[in-house]
């Protein structure tokens, strides 16, 4: 049988038997029509967040953040405590003291790298300049609720210690299976906010976006499982951004992408758990909290999954205990784009609240004058 040329303006001449022909003709106004209905869903995807609606990503910015540091201030007081312990005193609200011994609306480590991170890609995509702000907050309390760190990760920690000696940006990151914290991707929602503002809505399939989440992650955590985690999120985050309720079509297309990539297909066990038909059914006691960053991605998604609200998702999230600043960040970013009711009263505490605001506005006005 003779093979018809493809109907995609090739340049191709199509076949000379009239049979043929005419079917080659159809086949064309199929795909014109196709790919007019896909270009028009694409651009009113784009248009969503650009141009006249640039009010609306700035917005989706400032929820986006601030429902990041307003979960990491909620998990601040009982990082470490047992799930069982927040049984008998769950916290329902902004508390002072605690684990860390800090005022009410204190935010640890996890806002302190994102807020770095976004002030960093106002300028663009510098990964030394990411890990210089980095290296400035761990040795100044640059970024800082208070003036000081408190907190932070050891492989954080032993990452910037390797900037400061010199060695590469790119280069930092642990490589081991033991360096699998949830430490990058507590940072890594300004990276989403970029790639949807500069690639567009469709930056899930496309390799070159994951090259930079990927680098992003690689300064202080680089194994495969934590890069894949990262992805996963800035998919999720993306799928929030298009207006959609669900993460669930972002998760796929990320899913999609490390299916076809040899480097990822070891550790694709990791994230089995990760689906939209195993994930939400799982009770709560399977649902952990560690640092392990498998554990964290996961308890953000489920708890997006059980709620309609923020304060819902939040309180839940962070009632799981051990590293609650961390679930409370990573799911905080998420419930901020879906449902964007940060309660007014934890709001009001927050630490530096309008310097906050004032960053994401500016990472907006980045884009808008671009």
């Amino acid at each position: 049988m003779e093979k018809l040329p493809p109907p995609d303006g090739s340049g191709s001449m199509p076949p000379h038997d009239p049979g043929l022909r005419k079917l080659y003709e159809l086949a064309c106004a199929v795909f014109r029509v196709v790919e007019k209905t896909h270009h028009i869903q694409d651009i009113a995807q784009w248009n969503h967040l650009k141009g006249d609606n640039i009010m609306m990503f700035k917005d989706a910015v400032k929820n986006a953040m601030l429902g990041l540091v307003v979960g990491d201030a909620l998990g601040v007081p009982v990082e470490f405590c047992s799930r069982e312990e927040l049984e008998r005193n769950p916290v329902n609200g902004m508390r002072a003291n605690g684990t860390h011994g800090q005022p009410a609306g204190t935010w640890s480590d996890d806002s302190s790298m994102a807020l770095c991170l976004m002030e960093s890609l106002t300028k663009g995509v510098d990964y030394a300049d990411m890990m210089a702000r980095f290296l400035r907050w761990a040795d100044k309390g640059y970024m800082t609720a208070h003036g000081e760190v408190f907190d932070m990760g050891i492989a954080t920690r032993q990452a910037l210690i390797r900037f400061a000696h010199g060695t590469s940006a790119l280069e930092c990151g642990g490589t081991g299976e033991y360096d699998n914290g949830n430490g990058s991707l507590m940072r890594i929602l300004p990276v989403a906010l970029y790639l949807h503002r500069t690639m567009g809505p469709d930056f899930p399939h496309m390799p070159e976006a994951y090259r930079i989440i990927h680098n992003a992650s690689a300064l202080t955590h680089a194994h495969p499982i934590s890069l894949t985690a990262c992805g996963l999120y800035c998919a999720a985050v993306n799928e929030l951004l298009c207006g959609q309720t669900s993460v669930w079509g972002g998760i796929k297309a990320a899913k999609e992408f490390y299916r076809d990539q040899p480097e990822f297909a070891f550790h694709r066990n990791a994230f089995q758990r990760i689906e939209p038909d195993v994930l939400p059914s799982l009770p709560r006691s399977e649902i952990k909290s560690s640092g392990y960053v498998v554990h964290t991605l996961e308890a953000a998604l489920w708890h997006l999954e059980r709620h309609d609200s923020f304060r819902g998702c939040l309180l839940e999230a962070v009632n799981l205990g051990e590293d609650t600043d961390t679930v409370g960040a990573v799911a905080g970013g998420l419930a901020g784009l879906k449902y964007g009711d940060i309660p007014e009263d934890w709001l009001s505490v927050i630490a530096r609240r309008e310097e906050i605001a004032d960053l994401c506005g500016a990472f907006s006005q980045t884009f808008e004058e671009g």
